[in-house]
């Protein structure tokens, strides 16, 4: 290797690294910006009235008071709240999931007439909508006000789920389908049992936009929805972080709390917003080994 190969490789070498080293700085910054706001709630929670309603950046508790935690779990709402929210999103992504996966069953077959035409109508529906006074009064009409269809029908398929889907069908080699409908199986049959097993990791991934587009929506559910049983944990949320914290718990509570304990409305908010944000946290981990995979493979194959 000639003296002047050296220089350009060492130079290569050296420039990679810096790269990585900035990225990982970067990265941490990133880190630090998305963790540091949980970190301030979490300790806001866990403190005691006088500290928590200071202002400034709070890193560390004073002390550990579960006092807010207490009152909050013993609200008549919250678990109201979690019930239809666990109902809407498990509802909503199994179904949404199912359709939008058939769909892009469909789309990807080379053989399926206009498949083009029907793709691009199908693209046409994510630029323009029927807008909301016409879909309110549709809801009306077709009696599906205070129900859970009224959160779930009208983003029942997901153009840009069903796309990256898609991609992903035509990824698939058409030997596996071939060597099924041989063996005597139908279409049904071989979504069923080839094609949804090789799938995981797109279904995976559209499966947890889907639960966390559920689980964080309010606004349907303020438009659709009177009936107070069936409010979700993000409308709770939003009353008692907008509407009076401690009024609107008070009202509902069941606690065996003392009443002379003294809980501030901040620790009561960033209580609650633990407690509602918490659980689809932590579906995360389970389906992450899913998500690069299917992101790449979904977006890449046209």
């Amino acid at each position: 290797m000639t003296q002047k190969k050296k220089t350009k490789k060492t130079y290569y070498t050296r420039r990679n690294t810096a790269f990585d080293y900035f990225n990982i700085v970067l990265q941490a910054l990133l880190a630090l910006t998305i963790l540091i706001p949980f970190l301030h709630l979490l300790v806001i929670s866990v403190s005691s009235p006088s500290y928590a309603t200071r202002s400034g950046l709070h890193l560390w508790p004073d002390t550990l008071d579960f006092s807010t935690y207490k009152r909050v779990l013993s609200s008549r709402y919250i678990w109201t709240g979690y019930r239809a929210t666990l109902i809407r999103t498990v509802l909503g992504t199994v179904i949404q999931l199912f359709m939008t996966s058939m769909g892009a069953y469909v789309l990807s077959k080379r053989y399926f007439p206009h498949r083009t035409f029907w793709t691009m109508c199908i693209v046409f529906t994510m630029y323009f909508s029927g807008g909301l006074i016409p879909s309110y009064l549709l809801m009306g009409n077709l009696h599906l006000m205070n129900t859970y269809a009224s959160m779930i029908l009208p983003g029942l398929v997901g153009t840009y789920n069903m796309i990256l889907i898609r991609n992903y069908f035509q990824s698939i080699p058409q030997d596996l389908e071939d060597a099924c409908m041989i063996d005597g199986a139908g279409q049904f049959t071989t979504f069923y049992k080839i094609i949804i097993p090789v799938s995981t990791p797109i279904l995976a991934t559209v499966a947890l936009w889907l639960a966390v587009g559920h689980w964080n929506s309010w606004f349907d559910v303020l438009l659709y929805m009177r009936n107070e049983e069936r409010m979700t944990l993000q409308i709770i949320l939003r009353r008692i972080v907008l509407e009076g914290t401690q009024q609107l718990l008070d009202m509902s509570s069941n606690s065996t709390l003392d009443d002379t304990q003294v809980v501030s409305s901040d620790g009561l908010k960033a209580a609650t917003i633990y407690v509602a944000t918490l659980p689809i946290l932590l579906v995360y981990p389970f389906v992450q080994k899913y998500f690069v995979k299917g992101i790449m493979v979904g977006s890449l194959k046209g």
